[in-house]
């Protein structure tokens, strides 16, 4: 089986959008999927210098033979992706599950008040409200959106029919281990599963099918709105660093804190993880930046990396230097074919 499942690590924000990215130009997937909640998770490429940002369709833009496909699981905002399909131009490359739930105009106004904004912190973008109608079995579906129609499809057998046909598969994850509605640090958490058997379950893809679970950490954490963040440093210590973020999203600023072993290895419990991306080491590790070899990495940059994997017993196969897609060390040579 050929396919590679990736999610977050910590609370989100741990430069998800990047990886894929490498990873769509690197490995050539035919298919790359995106699974978890909808358009309240932004994610980040930077290619030749130049910034896109993503919210609905999978961050594996920048390959032009690969489908983007977004599955059941996945809350569409029709304008936001509509919007994005035409700015990227990948008009023909587009499939939408039929069964995708639809944020419409009311779920985004009742995330931007009450119990949801004020305790919580929500992204307002609609998704909590959207889901909680899915539930209720009242939501609209793709099915029903004119708009829609020509990229409507059935994302699951698509993608097991071209799984069947041997084509390497990419399924990308939003948000964060810690952010899922049951292994969270709830109520401070997204409105449904984020782990790897959720990202499958979103796209149609049995478990036995799965050949890699890539969890990807950054070298520190952040995490934005409310809810525990251990270790959390003062704004000063945060911007002393040079750890201070701003959130894709919501423009707010990102809560900052050193790497956290006990939570990475929670996150490789709960994924069955069998490799790690590492991200932003060139924030810790000024030095590191633009390094594409890991042989050519300061010896604390290595140590760090070492320290890892002895804690968490799983391979650091891809670590992330640098914001643009090729600021990249892949070490997965030393786990064997990909």
């Amino acid at each position: 089986m050929s396919v590679t499942v990736l999610v977050g690590g910590f609370f989100g924000d741990e430069g998800k959008g990047k990886v894929i990215s490498y990873l769509a130009m690197k490995d050539d997937p035919a298919v790359t999927v995106r699974g978890g909640v909808g358009p309240n998770a932004g994610h980040t490429v930077v290619y030749k210098g130049r910034s896109y940002k993503l919210r609905m369709l999978p961050s594996a833009i920048l390959n032009e033979q690969t489908k983007l496909m977004i599955g059941a699981g996945v809350l569409v905002n029709p304008k936001v992706l509509l919007d994005e399909i035409k700015v990227f131009d990948v008009d023909q490359r587009v499939i939408v599950d039929s069964q995708c739930s639809i944020i419409e105009d009311i779920h985004i106004e009742r995330d931007k008040k009450g119990h949801l904004k004020e305790k919580i912190g929500t992204t307002g973008s609609g998704t909590g409200p959207a889901n909680s109608d899915r539930v209720l079995r009242s939501a609209k579906v793709a099915r029903d959106i004119p708009s829609l129609k020509k990229y409507v499809g059935d994302v699951a057998f698509e993608v097991n029919r071209f799984l069947e046909g041997g084509s390497k598969i990419l399924l990308e994850g939003t948000q964060g281990t810690f952010l899922s509605l049951y292994y969270g640090t709830y109520p401070f958490v997204t409105s449904k599963d984020t782990t790897a058997s959720a990202i499958c379950s979103d796209v149609g893809i049995g478990p036995k099918k799965v050949k890699d679970v890539l969890v990807v950490f950054k070298s520190y954490v952040t995490r934005v709105g409310g809810g525990d963040l251990p270790g959390e440093l003062s704004e000063e210590d945060t911007n002393k660093r040079g750890w201070a973020e701003i959130a894709t999203v919501t423009g707010r600023a990102r809560r900052a804190a050193p790497f956290n072993f006990d939570l990475a290895k929670r996150a490789v419990m709960l994924n069955s993880a069998t490799q790690i991306a590492l991200t932003k080491l060139d924030v810790v590790f000024p030095s590191s930046h633009g390094i594409s070899r890991f042989e050519d990495l300061p010896s604390k940059a290595k140590k760090f990396i070492k320290d890892i994997e002895d804690s968490l017993g799983v391979p650091v196969s891809i670590i992330s230097t640098g914001p643009e897609v090729f600021d990249t060390i892949d070490r997965r040579e030393r786990l064997g074919p990909t």
